[in-house]
């Protein structure tokens, strides 16, 4: 069993991202799910850009923070899309970090720390095409990093893992699940 912090997309904490934290619980990891919009979910991801604009971005990061404080330092983070942020912070800054799992979207690897910390891996998954998907910057991270995964697939929607919204990819999805149950395993 391996502790993991799920952090949600711009549209909030929606149903379809509950529904993925369960089928990662299903394989028998315990999955954080924090709330970093106190409840508000939002239609489109430009509104919750927009959300997450008159809150401030490091409103966001210092929630994620603040929501793993009572979890064992080993965890892997996870983060789809504006959640990458909180994510990647916690895996270059918290003590322990095991890998980050980043959903649709990433920061460069300098954002939160001048180097990547050793022995933290990533694993990253984004539509080739998907316009907000920061493929570029996965890239340039999966490079960086000794011990990382970059896994690209067909299409241009953002938010496929979400089941709960129209772009999502059950085929897609599935080999995502599949692959980070894979990279889990490590730990289990």
């Amino acid at each position: 069993m391996t502790d993991i912090a799920l952090f949600h997309h711009a549209q909030g904490l929606t149903p379809g991202v509950h529904a993925f934290a369960d089928r990662l619980r299903a394989a028998g990891h315990r999955v954080t799910a924090p709330d970093l919009f106190e409840g508000r979910t939002f239609t489109t991801v430009e509104d919750g850009v927009a959300h997450v604009e008159e809150i401030g971005v490091d409103v966001v990061v210092r929630r994620g923070a603040d929501a793993v404080a009572g979890l064992p330092e080993r965890v892997v983070y996870a983060g789809f899309s504006l959640g990458a942020m909180p994510a990647q912070n916690l895996a270059q800054t918290r003590p322990g970090a095991l890998a980050v799992l980043l959903y649709h979207g990433a920061v460069p690897a300098t954002a939160f720390s001048p180097s990547w910390p050793a022995g933290v891996a990533v694993q990253a998954h984004v539509n080739d095409e998907d316009a907000w998907g920061d493929l570029g910057v996965m890239r340039e991270l999966v490079g960086l990093v000794p011990d990382a995964e970059l896994f690209t697939y067909r299409g241009s929607a953002h938010l496929f893992t979400d089941s709960s919204l129209e772009a999502y990819d059950a085929d897609a999805t599935a080999l995502v699940v599949e692959r980070s149950l894979a990279l889990l395993a490590r730990w289990s």
